[in-house]
């Protein structure tokens, strides 16, 4: 029960775009897996991410708990706002491993991101 409650806070922390917020459901170590970030420490995966990201929305369509506490994952859609004003929206499913402390330890993102690959490559592209 209690990865359903850091994973409503994860979602919550991600639509805000609440960066201190976020880093607090992590531990120190954790691992983002990204299809378009690669793998990246939490802390710098959502730094990059909230730049390139200036409103977003989430619909919550199913939360799992693994028997273990130890694991869980999420069904949603994302309508993401670029920083550049491009919308992409996508289904997707995250993936968590949580720490003996319930924090999480590793999130793997699973979506296709055919669509947002080439969008974030123009947003950097023009920014640096």
């Amino acid at each position: 029960m209690k990865s359903k409650i850091i994973i409503e806070k994860y979602f919550k922390a991600l639509e805000t775009g609440n960066y201190e917020q976020m880093i607090k459901l992590f531990t120190p170590d954790a691992v983002v897996h990204s299809p378009v970030y690669g793998n990246v420490k939490a802390n710098e995966f959502y730094k990059k991410l909230f730049s390139d990201t200036s409103e977003s929305k989430i619909i919550l369509l199913n939360i799992f708990e693994g028997k273990d506490n130890f694991t869980g994952a999420c069904h949603f859609m994302y309508d993401w706002k670029l920083a550049n004003g491009k919308d992409i929206s996508f289904e997707c499913v995250d993936v968590f491993k949580f720490s003996d402390s319930g924090l999480i330890k590793e999130l793997t993102i699973i979506y296709d991101a055919s669509a947002t690959r080439p969008a974030l490559k123009r947003i950097n592209k023009n920014t640096g």
